[in-house]
């Protein structure tokens, strides 16, 4: 068919971070290059932004810490699926906990 591409030529570009960058990371590359890995970054970083914006200065600033010690973690998976799979998991369970227990006026 005309103008369609093929899918392999397509590159998943992942939400905190530029797949097209020249020296990607191991797991930075094993992210742009697996579908799942990509959509659970685009989902933790679109998450982690919103949770952000919700929270008070000092609240923020320990998501913030949290954050940097997670993609700390993440980095070491190196290109590991499974091991970057996890940590994703356990970082949007996280996220998720956090937001669960934001102040809320009543």
């Amino acid at each position: 068919m005309v103008g369609l591409l093929p899918l392999t030529t397509l590159k998943a570009h992942a939400a905190s971070f530029d797949c097209d960058a020249k020296e990607l990371k191991p797991d930075e590359k094993a992210i742009c290059d697996n579908r799942a890995l990509n959509d659970a970054d685009v989902k933790m970083v679109t998450t982690f932004d919103l949770l952000s914006g919700l929270m008070a200065m000092g609240a923020r600033g320990d998501l913030q810490e949290a954050q940097a010690a997670w993609l700390k973690k993440r980095q070491s998976c190196n290109g590991d699926v499974a091991c970057l799979k996890a940590a994703y998991e356990e970082r949007l369970a996280q996220l998720a906990e956090s937001y669960k227990n934001i102040n809320r006026p009543l």
